[in-house]
């Protein structure tokens, strides 16, 4: 929740606490808690019966990732993902906050639990997703912290809004590339919304008209997890809320939550490590993913060369207004050639677009180079995949 912006945000913050401190899990992670007071009071709150808890700051106004938990938190880590949609976007306002993924360390029982927390782009128009690229990015980038990440750890989490349908390339290249399972595939049981979704219409706080395709609503929030070592990890029950909260008329958020219990037990050898997906599928997926990565570096690169074209037009133009300036200072011209004032606001106008154009080029140098970068990863990842099926 976003302070002034949501809609009875103290209430619903209330509500969550209530909630979880009623439940008792061991773990709890949180996504869109923008206003650390808001954590703070959480943390207020729940300090009796989670009394580790960690928030992750970044961006402009917070990554909105937070952990609760019952047992002592020995690490933590936060990566913010290098694309995050575009500062001038301020209708969507994702570039603000900074999205990212958060680590903590957790020791249960002698077991070594790393677990992520994270939050992915939105997507607001699922027909022309301007925002899959980057998207993407953070999928693959997410997948790359995990993997080079977890190598100590017993038992991986992964719990967050990813903003993905299952069946998205950007979910299936995470999954692939990682080898996580999904709570909600794997679950002995389920109870809760239909095709265990998350985002469904008769939730007051969701805006309807990006849901009419979807009747049941979309599943875009996910608990994801993976043994390391000579572990087991199942599923046994996962459930989600399902829209008001208990004898409210508001549910906790716009998104239902997620709860998995997991039963976690040691096996005589270690676990398979390798990448959970076949790797002729895996293959397909990443070179899916590598052409929507492409599709964005060219849109980049177009706008890269068009706010560069509109700065040098910018300078030019100053350059002129100086050169009529020092011609008249000089005598060369007969008189001034413009009204001062005239002449005042021509230059201010182009001093504003110069700088606003530069900043729009290099912000666009830098999206061309993280798609290449990423483009070019990618690439190496498919050749590796080739070279040993």
């Amino acid at each position: 929740a976003i302070r002034y912006l949501s809609k009875r945000r103290q209430e619903r913050v209330r509500l969550i606490g209530d909630m979880l401190r009623q439940e008792g899990f061991d773990l709890v992670l949180l996504q869109e808690v923008w206003s650390e007071r808001d954590y703070s009071d959480l943390k207020a709150k729940l300090g009796g019966c989670y009394p580790f808890s960690h928030y992750f700051r970044s961006g402009v106004i917070g990554s909105g990732l937070c952990v609760f938990s019952r047992f002592p938190i020995l690490d933590t880590l936060l990566y913010q993902y290098s694309l995050n949609g575009y500062p001038y976007m301020l209708q969507h306002g994702d570039w603000f906050c900074g999205k990212s993924v958060g680590l903590v360390v957790i020791k249960i029982s002698g077991i070594v639990f790393n677990v992520y927390v994270t939050h992915l782009h939105a997507e607001y128009c699922r027909e022309k997703d301007a925002y899959l690229p980057h998207r993407l990015v953070q999928a693959w980038e997410l997948a790359q912290f995990i993997r080079h990440t977890s190598k100590a750890a017993d038992v991986v989490l992964l719990g967050g809004d990813l903003n993905m349908h299952p069946e998205d390339v950007g979910i299936r290249l995470l999954r692939g590339w990682t080898g996580l399972r999904d709570a909600f595939a794997e679950a002995t049981r389920f109870e809760g919304c239909e095709d265990g979704c998350t985002l469904i219409p008769n939730n007051c706080f969701t805006v309807k008209t990006e849901l009419l395709p979807f009747p049941l609503g979309i599943r875009i929030d996910y608990i994801l997890y993976k043994a390391v070592s000579s572990f087991t990890v199942k599923c046994e029950e996962l459930k989600t809320t399902t829209g008001t909260a208990p004898g409210m008329d508001i549910p906790f958020s716009d998104h239902e939550a997620v709860m998995a219990t997991l039963h976690i037990r040691r096996q005589g050898q270690a676990a398979d490590s390798n990448l959970g997906t076949a790797e002729p599928t895996l293959a397909d997926v990443v070179t899916e993913a590598r052409t929507e990565v492409g599709v964005g570096l060219r849109a980049a690169q177009r706008q890269r060369y068009s706010t560069g074209r509109m700065a040098v037009l910018a300078l030019l133009l100053l350059l002129l207004q100086a050169a009529a300036a020092l011609g008249t200072l000089a005598g060369l011209a007969a008189g001034q050639p413009f009204p001062k004032l005239s002449f005042s606001l021509l230059a201010f106008f182009a001093i504003g677009i110069l700088l606003l154009a530069t900043g729009l080029h290099l912000f666009h140098t830098i999206e061309v180079k993280m798609l290449q970068g990423t483009e070019e990863q990618l690439r190496m990842a498919l050749r590796a995949l080739q070279e040993h099926p």
